[in-house]
């Protein structure tokens, strides 16, 4: 159901608005200069060859004449006073005439000749009289076929024209001012069809003040009456009772009437059809006809009495009890012609008047209450109605109760549990000022409840408390919750644990900054609204609980609009799940989310918001360790090249070294320390003997104490490395002189 797809509607919204465009500019088309009357506009009646003519609003100051085949005709708002005798003698085939808003006087024998098969004629708003220079004898007798006729807006006396020949007459509108006694005279006797009579001041001028049971002597077969701002004061007992098929009766706005008279005239239609009453003492409930079956009260000022308790043997189904204390113009003239009674009530709303009136009540303040209800009773409306209370611990007698409203109230705390109401499906509890929810009041009795509205309250206040999820614990089949506007900054993770047959949650417009409560269990859930709250970004938590759902549920909609989302780099996890997510979100594109750089991005395309937030956060730190690894590996491998190419070299450098600077018996000059033989060994060719012999020597060995190592003399020839190799310490410390 909230499976929104946006592109569908974007393209059947632009064909409806073609087919409409096209079928107003066919209808312009359609509509022609009418040849018998340049400033009139004509148009061919589908199907035959006659015409429907329009002469409205053009200051015409008489009927022009008209072709045979006009069907339909209208002549409104125009300067016409008076009608030819015999204009319309050739239009037997006109079915609508409208002569409304125009200047006309009077209606002659011959006024409407011809319109025999007339059905519809519209006199209001003229300067006719309801008085005989007005309506000649027999104005309408032509007229017999007529069905519906309005003279409303012509005259303010009871006078009634002559309309004795209008047999066919259904659906009378006329004027009616009397300032006593009303009565509709023998001359609505003929009128055998007429089943409606539409008196109402708001369309036009009515005044009755007394109605008694020969004010509708004549019209015993009325279905449809409308007394409305009829400036009625009373009625007496018998006014209705002879009009055994009433279906609809409509009293409103007659200000002066009191709940005495509302007896007389539940009492005469016990016996009648009546269905729909518009507009108590105690005993009138049950004069209520049993036919009755729902009922509207509304827009009244009603004093709480032992009525109350009688509504309980009503057969009706629905019942509505809204607007009561609402204002009104208190200046309406009519108003100020009722005559003030001593009995008058003083109400008090504010101080929860009824409450100090009936035993009953006196239940209610002390937190104990059990209330009779009409058993066939489905719907109840109690909106608007400045009710000041406590919701305390209150039991329903046997009842079909499915639809109670009581919002707009200012049901403050409630308490409850509210009990026996296991058929309930709809509760609305919204604008109440509600701070304070017991964990009782939402009891086992609500397990059939689908559609839970508190919005518009102060639950803020309350629901972080619920830690454990109690309150909402038994509403185990609840399929809607709006908890919009209810300042609400925290919700704990249980508080919805139970509602596994969720399907809608709104959490719009309170002050949330992430979504922290469980709703992963939530498999049915098809729309989430966090719209207009404090979210800057989503929680991991918050996108795996949402995925949870969308793996199974392709339906899963989230509407994440007006909140000051975030697109930096902290947030970026975030914006990428907004691209992959299988969850959808309610219009995207108008999502905003604020920029590292201050600037507003909007989601047309997450992915490239997305791509520009992840260059703009693209981290060098990767790199910069591999290049700098890669360097050190190659340093350290050229230095391991260099030190295998060089090693021996190093590893003659590095003894030379240690013999040098650690080894004491390099240092030492007494030859009996020495560990070793020679300290140096001589490599000559034959003829260089004499120079090694003779020289070296005496300079070497005798004059520098350096024992050398000479073949021949130390060593056999061809067996150089002897020596060598069994005196290792020589390579290391001795000199290498060639």
């Amino acid at each position: 159901m909230w499976n929104i797809n946006l592109p569908y509607i974007l393209v059947t919204a632009f064909v409806l608005l073609i087919s409409c465009k096209h079928a107003i500019l066919y209808e312009i088309k359609e509509w022609k200069a009418c040849h018998f009357a340049s400033s009139c506009r004509c148009k061919n009646v589908p199907g035959s060859g006659n015409l429907i003519a329009d002469c409205s609003g053009k200051d015409l100051l008489r009927i022009p004449r008209l072709p045979n085949n006009i069907q339909e005709l209208s002549l409104r708002n125009n300067n016409i006073s008076t009608i030819e005798d015999g204009i319309f003698k050739g239009n037997s085939l006109m079915t609508t005439l409208d002569l409304s808003l125009n200047r006309i006087s009077q209606l002659r024998k011959n006024s409407f000749k011809g319109l025999t098969n007339l059905l519809s004629l519209n006199l209001s708003n003229n300067d006719l009289k309801y008085e005989h220079k007005s309506f000649e004898y027999s104005a309408f007798h032509f007229l017999e076929n007529l069905k519906k006729l309005n003279l409303k807006r012509n005259a303010n006396t009871s006078f009634v024209p002559d309309l004795w020949k209008l047999r066919s007459l259904e659906l009378l509108s006329i004027d009616y001012v009397a300032d006593k006694i009303a009565i509709l005279d023998e001359k609505f006797s003929n009128l055998k069809k007429l089943t409606g009579i539409d008196l109402s001041g708001i369309t036009g001028n009515c005044k009755m003040t007394i109605l008694t049971e020969k004010t509708f002597l004549f019209l015993p077969q009325i279905t449809h009456l409308n007394l409305s701002k009829c400036k009625i004061q009373h009625i007496f007992k018998g006014t209705f009772e002879i009009l055994r098929n009433i279906f609809e009766l409509d009293v409103s706005l007659n200000t002066c009437l009191r709940f005495e008279t509302l007896e007389n005239i539940t009492t005469d239609l016990q016996h009648s059809a009546v269905k729909i009453l518009k507009r108590i003492e105690s005993g009138t409930v049950q004069y209520l006809p049993q036919s009755l079956t729902s009922a509207d009260v509304g827009d009244n000022i009603f004093s709480f009495g032992e009525y109350v308790l009688e509504l309980n043997i009503l057969p009706i189904t629905s019942l509505e009890i809204s607007d009561n204390f609402s204002p009104h113009d208190v200046f309406d003239s009519y108003v100020k012609e009722c005559p003030l009674r001593e009995e008058t009530v003083t109400i008090n709303s504010i101080n929860n008047f009824f409450f100090d009136e009936l035993p009953f009540f006196e239940k209610w303040k002390k937190k104990s209450a059990f209330f009779p209800v009409p058993e066939k009773l489905k719907k109840v409306l109690f909106k608007s109605n400045y009710l000041k209370a406590e919701i305390p611990k209150l039991g329903f007698l046997a009842n079909e109760l499915r639809y109670l409203s009581l919002s707009d109230n200012v049901l403050h705390t409630w308490t409850g549990p509210v009990t026996n109401i296991k058929k309930l499906t709809d509760l609305d509890l919204s604008a109440n000022f509600c701070s304070n929810i017991s964990k009782k009041f939402f009891n086992p009795d609500f397990t059939n409840l689908r559609c839970l509205l508190l919005q518009n309250n102060l639950l803020g206040l309350v629901l972080p408390t619920d830690v454990d999820g109690e309150i909402f614990q038994n509403l185990y089949n609840v399929e809607y919750i709006n908890l919009s506007k209810n300042k609400i900054a925290n919700i704990p993770n249980l508080l919805f644990k139970e509602q596994q047959n969720l399907e809608r949650l709104d959490l719009s417009e309170n002050m949330i900054d992430d979504i922290n409560f469980k709703i992963s269990h939530m498999r049915k859930l098809i729309f989430l609204n966090v719209r207009n709250n404090r979210i800057s970004t989503l929680s991991q938590y918050a996108m795996n609980e949402l995925d949870s759902i969308a793996k199974d549920n392709k339906n899963l909609t989230i509407d994440l609009s007006g909140n000051n989302l975030v697109c930096n780099c902290d947030s970026l996890s975030f914006v990428k799940w907004i691209v992959n997510t299988p969850t959808n979100f309610h219009r995207l594109e108008k999502y905003e989310c604020k920029t590292s750089k201050n600037s507003i991005s909007l989601f047309r395309n997450p992915r490239e918001v997305y791509e520009t937030i992840q260059k703009e956060c693209m981290s060098y730190e990767g790199l910069i360790i591999g290049v700098t690894t890669g360097i050190l590996m190659f340093i350290f491998i050229l230095c391991g090249g260099i030190v295998y190419r060089y090693r021996w070299k190093l590893r003659y450098l590095y003894y030379m070294v240690k013999v040098k600077w650690h080894d004491p018996e390099h240092k030492s000059n007494n030859k009996d320390e020495r560990l070793y033989m020679y300290d140096a060994f001589v490599s000559y060719a034959n003829e260089d003997d004499t120079f090694v012999h003779h020289k070296l020597l005496n300079n070497l060995e005798r004059n520098g104490g350096i024992q050398l190592c000479l073949h021949r003399r130390n060593f056999l020839p061809h067996n150089v490395t002897s020596p060598l190799i069994s005196h290792p310490q020589f390579i290391t410390a001795g000199k290498l002189l060639s």
